[in-house]
């Protein structure tokens, strides 16, 4: 096993900022494959420029986390796949080290590293040993997952109904109802900001989106598993406290904070009368950089 068995896949949307770290911290003999969710072709051309090892796929519109990274997956020619977040970056050894886990554990579905969010905590002897600790586990996080792609042909990847929040856990809890394996290992290492893929610029309307499929999605996932009226009963705090909450801020015209719970509010009644996850974010899908 080599680099050249994985590919990285990575979805974007207005991170033009964000993602040259995250570029910049790959092996430029691993493949990668950026599904970039907008019709945004300057970003394209300037990436593809600059990295000769990446391939910028334009959405055309925001199709959200789940239904993106199914797209890389497709076009995904090798063995493994590095499911990675605009705002990760790798460390030197963190390639090698997936591939020595992935050696160790011929049978994994999905292995998940360890997070860093401050660098400047890192020890680096950590990504020098040669014994790795695995720990079999129920799920890992999204921001950055390694998948055995021979694992997922009677699976399937990420539910498309899914645009964003929980998309990971579903697809976790689908390889165990199949008898999947998957790991959570220590020593391999990954600086990852969290929730910091878009550029600032962006910060509120991306918040309000946040708030509006955080619930949207917490409603659809406990309905799929474990059926309308039992999550309905279980939601109906959230509900009760949105509405309120709408209310109150809408009286002492407090309007950032009414826009957000009324957004809550929002996402949680279309997943209870069955609509789509179809908020979207009021930002330009196309700009020059």
């Amino acid at each position: 096993m080599s680099i050249e068995d994985i590919t990285v896949v990575i979805t974007s949307f207005r991170s033009e900022k964000k993602i040259i770290n995250c570029l910049n911290s790959i092996n430029k003999v691993c493949k990668v494959i950026n599904i970039e969710n907008s019709n945004n072709f300057n970003f394209k051309k300037k990436i593809e420029a600059e990295y000769n090892n990446v391939k910028c796929i334009l959405a055309g519109e925001n199709f959200g986390y789940g239904t993106a990274n199914n797209l890389g997956l497709k076009e995904t020619k090798t063995k493994y796949a590095l499911i990675l977040n605009p705002d990760a970056e790798l460390y030197k050894n963190t390639l090698d080290n997936f591939l020595s886990a992935a050696k160790a554990l011929p049978d994994f579905a999905i292995i998940g590293p360890n997070i860093i969010e401050d660098k400047s905590n890192i020890d680096l002897e950590v990504q020098k040993q040669k014994k790795f600790s695995y720990l079999e586990v129920q799920s890992v996080k999204g921001y950055a997952m390694f998948l055995n792609l021979s694992e997922f042909k009677d699976i399937g990847f990420f539910d498309e109904k899914i645009f964003i929040y929980l998309e990971e856990i579903d697809l976790c809890k689908r390889l165990l109802k199949n008898n999947k394996k998957i790991y959570q290992c220590e020593n391999i290492l990954i600086h990852h900001q969290g929730g910091q893929s878009h550029d600032n610029s962006i910060d509120y309307e991306m918040e309000l989106s946040r708030n509006w499929h955080w619930m949207w999605s917490t409603f659809y996932y406990n309905k799929k598993y474990k059926g309308f009226f039992l999550s309905l009963l279980s939601i109906l705090p959230k509900l009760f406290t949105s509405i309120i909450k709408t209310l109150i801020y809408t009286l002492l015209n407090n309007k950032e904070k009414k826009e957000i719970y009324y957004q809550r509010l929002s996402g949680l009644f279309n997943a209870i009368i069955g609509r789509s996850s179809w908020y979207r974010p009021k930002v330009k899908l196309n700009i020059d950089l």
